[in-house]
């Protein structure tokens, strides 16, 4: 603890602050949480997978040894080393840009925030990795200026080694403080504890944030910039023991999502529903769906309009409607088609290819489709594109919500063909499918509206069955934002139109 040589940042005066620069430190300032160990176990594990979070977990003990009884710079120096040695410096920046935003817009200190925020320059000054912390600051907090640890490098990897001075900690911070900003003296400098000292007392004022577990973060549309978009499998923040957790239940999970896809794809759709809920997968069903199609009548199909959470949303569709429905997609992997049960066709891209595809399916009945044509996490729809409306009046909105505990069920910028495995090796993971009324004809392009008039309509109606938010983001910005493309599929040679999973 620091002394109490400075007043608590409750105290500061946030109003009138335009002008002036603030420098603060990352943990137990900025964020609530003290250690770091969860955001270098996250890379650990998005980048080396669960056996470099193991090497890291065995190494914390020593790592917190070091840090509370000898030296705060080794100790951080050794999580440095447990998690970076080896990797690409590209990869650790993907998991920076893609992962980690999300995780520490989560535990964002309302009161640092208040103070930061209000400031017309903003620094933060921290012992963590320059390259770990530097996309979310300054994208998501608007920080002009970011000090943070340097990591060596070799041929496009990380040593696990520091440059020179150093992990940034006590009179380095103070050091790098100096050198950044020469003879200029910063007004506000927040820190949390003894080490934190130096470079405070390079400022005009100083103020402490002590330490509060019972805060409150703040929430999320109160950033500047909202989390739409993020990446990664893991859904909690990892501490040291739900990473333990985590390693002893993959040995027993992988098995159980093996067996749970088994069940999917080999039984008949009418036992599928029982089966998910024998083997802990729950399923909710609501509303009341259309019957199926009669060909001998003449009838086209219904077309389910859904909204897009991961790649097995026509799967959960089809198990509770008890039967399997047709999809169209834009890109699965070569895996998710061996093992999917239900048939569906890829999208072209090519718009009249597309819709004639389409109109060819619906004369042989139901069919679904995520007009979104990427997954989204938060509570968000993207936008909806509108060619399905331009080709039948039959459409039925529906919206799909899934529960992960421990793994997303999603990626965008790893392997899709894990995609069901980590979604399915959750311990209890659970969809519920809502099914929204018919749409009226009067509301269809039947009646002389505009395409963009209904997948709007169909979007904002789904959003408040969810009480999600609609937004014009598209499959590009997703992409662009967390792979750093544009989410083209490059094409590939056609397989039959027999089994292709999800959409």
């Amino acid at each position: 603890m620091v002394e109490p040589a400075f007043p608590t940042v409750d105290r500061c005066a946030s109003i009138g602050r335009e002008k002036d620069t603030v420098v603060a430190d990352l943990d137990g300032t900025l964020l609530r949480g003290r250690s770091s160990f969860p955001y270098f176990a996250l890379i650990a594990f998005e980048v080396g997978g669960a056996l470099r979070l193991l090497l890291l977990l065995l190494a914390s003990p020593l790592a917190a040894l070091l840090y509370y009884y000898l030296s705060e710079s080794a100790g951080i120096q050794v999580l440095i080393f447990a998690t970076f040695a080896g990797m690409r410096v590209a990869d650790i920046e993907s998991v920076a840009r893609a992962v980690l935003p999300k995780f520490y817009a989560s535990d964002l200190h309302p009161e640092s925030w208040r103070v930061f925020s209000a400031c017309g320059r903003r620094c933060v000054l921290t012992a963590n990795p320059r390259i770990m912390v530097e996309g979310f600051l300054k994208d998501f907090l608007g920080a002009d200026m970011v000090l943070g640890t340097e990591i060596r490098t070799y041929k496009g990897r990380a040593t696990g080694f520091v440059s020179p001075p150093g992990v940034l900690v006590g009179k380095k911070k103070a050091a790098a403080l100096r050198k950044a900003f020469t003879d200029e003296q910063p007004e506000i400098g927040l820190g949390d504890r003894q080490t934190d000292v130096p470079f405070m007392a390079l400022c005009k004022e100083g103020f402490i944030v002590p330490p509060k577990p019972e805060v409150k973060a703040v929430t999320n549309d109160k950033l500047p910039k909202s989390i739409v978009f993020h990446d990664g499998r893991l859904v909690q923040k990892p501490t040291p023991l739900l990473a333990l957790l985590t390693i002893l239940w993959i040995p027993i999970g992988f098995p159980l999502a093996c067996l749970r896809i088994a069940a999917g794809s080999l039984l008949p759709m009418p036992l599928v529903y029982y089966a998910f809920w024998a083997l802990g997968v729950r399923v909710t069903v609501k509303g009341t769906p259309p019957p199926p199609a009669k060909k001998s009548t003449g009838q086209t199909g219904v077309l389910f309009i859904c909204s897009h959470r991961t790649l097995l949303d026509p799967i959960f569709l089809s198990t509770a409607l008890g039967r399997p429905i047709p999809a169209v997609t834009y890109s699965v992997s070569r895996l998710s088609e061996v093992i999917s049960p239900i048939k569906t066709v890829r999208l072209s891209r090519d718009r009249a290819t597309d819709a004639a595809m389409i109109k060819k399916l619906l004369e042989e009945g139901d069919l679904a489709l995520c007009p979104e044509g990427t997954t989204c996490r938060e509570p968000f729809l993207l936008r909806f594109s509108a060619l399905f409306a331009e080709l039948t009046d039959q459409l039925v909105p529906v919206a799909m919500v899934n529960r992960m505990s421990m793994f997303h069920g999603t990626t965008a910028r790893g392997w899709k063909g894990m995609d069901p495995f980590y979604f399915f090796m959750n311990p209890s993971p659970a969809y519920e499918v809502t099914f929204l009324n018919k749409l009226p004809i009067e509301l269809t392009c039947t009646a002389g509206k505009t395409s963009h008039e209904v997948a709007n309509y169909i979007q904002r109606t789904i959003a408040a069955t969810l009480s999600y938010e609609c937004t014009s983001f598209t499959r590009k910005d997703k992409y662009r934002a967390l792979a750093g493309n544009d989410g083209t599929v490059a094409e590939k040679p056609k397989l039959p139109a027999n089994k292709v999973m999800g959409c």
